[in-house]
């Protein structure tokens, strides 16, 4: 891609963002609900166009039940293409929200931080999910932790499902839903994706982002394929329900 066409398409996510960063600002404001979840909406879509990244969905996506997304993660990119199909916030670690720019976008789109340096920060990342859970919400856990490199699926974690145990101690919450999701970059300019093409893909390790999203821009057009899992109440044990969401997205990560 030249160099011409780069920064035609980064002035226009610029306009985009000139349009939609100051609205989802008053939003968050304001209070206005529908909007809050509408705008990050919009503003993925028009990335993800923008930067010709094409996402194919299967399965189908939460409904109005509380509940925690468990995914896999192998990109930042994840975020938009996740973020495209379906109004949500995100759990991020709490550098994230100190980083320029993605950190503000992080914080525009209402994703929950967590410290893990610190003991106590579990607990109370399990009541701050708890409380966007009982209002219904939808949020999203990359259950293993980090990104991998796309080529392997990391375990996944059981400590933040537990936040489904607190919501469901409120008296408006009679079940909170554990839903599967399953991230694989299948495709880059038309042909199958191999290891070869991993760092154009996957940011993962000690990797700079700067120049990995000079790669990414060299690597596209991409395919993406979102695999929603079907959802399973959680039953009040947090390894268990981990488990069974790691299960599933092992099987949509070799069938895709």
């Amino acid at each position: 891609m030249t160099t011409l066409a780069v920064a035609f398409r980064l002035l226009l996510l610029g306009l985009c963002s000139l349009v939609l960063v100051p609205l989802q600002m008053l939003a968050l404001r304001l209070g206005w609900s529908a909007t809050l979840h509408v705008l990050p909406l919009w503003f993925h879509r028009a990335l993800l166009k923008i930067f010709n990244v094409r996402v194919i969905e299967r399965g189908t996506p939460p409904g109005k039940a509380p509940t925690i997304v468990v995914s896999n993660h192998v990109s930042w990119l994840d975020i938009p293409v996740i973020g495209s199909l379906h109004p949500l916030s995100f759990i991020a670690k709490s550098e994230i929200e100190g980083w320029p720019v993605v950190g503000f976008m992080a914080t525009l789109q209402r994703s929950v931080f967590i410290d893990r340096q610190r003991r106590k920060a579990t607990a109370e990342v399990n009541d701050a999910l708890a409380h966007r859970l009982v209002k219904g919400e939808v949020v999203v856990l990359f259950a293993e932790g980090t990104t991998s490199d796309g080529n392997r699926l990391l375990p996944f974690r059981s400590s933040l499902v537990g936040a489904a145990q607190t919501a469901l101690m409120h008296d408006s919450v009679e079940r909170v839903l554990l839903q599967p999701l399953a991230i694989t970059y299948t495709r880059r300019h038309g042909l199958p994706v191999t290891r070869r093409d991993r760092p154009f893909i996957a940011w993962y390790g000690d990797m700079d982002l700067a120049p990995h999203l000079k790669l990414f821009i060299q690597g596209i057009p991409l395919d993406v394929v979102v695999t929603w899992g079907e959802p399973m109440p959680f039953n009040g044990s947090r390894k268990q329900a981990t488990a069974f969401a790691e299960a599933e997205v092992r099987r949509a990560l070799r069938a895709a």
